[in-house]
């Protein structure tokens, strides 16, 4: 792993964080003081530096801006009662980056790189990690062509980026969800199981749409007969029906997140029957009828658990039963959120200390 003697360090020179409440931050808008570059041409990651964190000067001609080569993360640092900081998974996101990287034509980050960067970069910002029980520092690593050039074609150069910033719940309140028909947040031999930035961007337009509706997010459904869920907005998808915990099962459309891989580990410890399948929207309104579907919610490193209380569908609006009856998705939310905050013990070995 690479140390503090491997990446030139230029600090702050003065922080800005007198100007923040950390504890009390929107989402995504609020940044710490460093970030992270490593520099990819001649056939190799190169330079690898910190330095305040900046807007980034770039030709207008930049390849990212023009071909879409652009893949990112998120994950989250945590800090618990004793001050001390610790990551979620970080390899697990190590790992699905450059299976986003080879699928758009993109170099792979070395494990130095990436977690020898992430770690002296939350040295130095460790004061930025909230310590509030729903806080968390968010962390997004990223890559983007740097080629000045119009062409289409693979890029020769490349940027490695992490910057992070304090958040709270992304979702302050539980979720009404619209199934959709008509657009598609993938297709089968596409990119809709890694994290490129154009699968985010295809998803605006119908969710405004939604939105205008009343309903927050959508559900995705395939692309082939439109009768299957795939994910809702941009997390995963999880069902109790009687007592069984049901998700649409991985495949080429669908991004295989590390909550959703957390939730199923912890639910099998548990003994909780799982099934990993295609689930039909009929399967999920018919349940939702006759009393049998307990719990809907999504999953994903922003919102870790995000309840759905209503799905429209076909110009109605199905209602599910009251959050704090659910017993399952809520004993997931205290779980993980006390294995993060080190407040039961991580028999999975989760957590990455800094």
């Amino acid at each position: 792993m690479i140390t503090t003697t491997d990446i030139k360090i230029h600090k702050t020179n003065k922080s800005r964080i007198a100007e923040y409440d950390i504890n009390n931050v929107p989402f995504g808008k609020c940044f710490s003081d460093h970030m992270f570059v490593a520099e990819y041409a001649n056939g190799k990651w190169e330079r690898s530096y910190i330095e305040p964190y900046q807007n980034v000067p770039m030709s207008y001609a930049t390849s990212a801006l023009h071909y879409g080569q652009a893949i990112f993360e998120g994950m989250k640092a945590y800090k618990n009662d004793n001050g001390e900081v610790a990551i979620f998974r970080p390899y697990e996101n190590l790992n699905r980056l450059n299976k986003s990287a080879i699928r758009m034509a993109m170099p792979e980050v070395p494990e130095e790189i990436f977690m020898g960067g992430l770690i002296e970069l939350l040295k130095l910002d460790a004061a930025w990690v909230p310590s509030s029980e729903t806080g968390s520092l968010y962390i997004r690593p990223f890559i983007i062509a740097t080629d000045e050039a119009i062409g289409v074609k693979s890029s020769d150069t490349y940027k490695f980026i992490i910057i992070t910033c304090p958040a709270g719940k992304y979702y302050s309140e539980p979720i009404k969800v619209l199934v959709e028909t008509k657009y598609f947040r993938a297709v089968h031999g596409g990119v809709g199981f890694v994290k490129a930035a154009g699968n985010y961007g295809r998803s605006l337009y119908p969710t405004k749409l939604a939105q205008q509706r009343g309903y927050q997010q959508v559900i995705w459904t395939d692309s082939k007969t439109n009768q299957y869920v795939e994910e809702s907005g941009t997390m995963n998808l999880m069902f109790v029906i009687g007592e069984t915990l049901l998700t649409p099962e991985l495949s080429d459309t669908i991004l295989s997140g590390i909550t959703r891989k957390s939730v199923l580990q912890l639910a099998k410890h548990w003994g909780m029957k799982i099934e990993e399948r295609k689930i039909s929207i009929r399967e999920i309104l018919t349940a939702q009828g006759n009393g049998n579907l307990k719990e809907a919610f999504g999953v994903g490193t922003a919102a870790t658990i995000a309840q759905i209380i209503s799905i429209g569908c076909d110009g109605k609006d199905y209602e599910l039963p009251p959050v704090n009856s659910r017993v399952f998705s809520n004993k997931i939310d205290e779980t993980l959120r006390n294995i993060r905050k080190g407040k039961i013990k991580d028999e999975f070995d989760w957590m990455y200390k800094v």
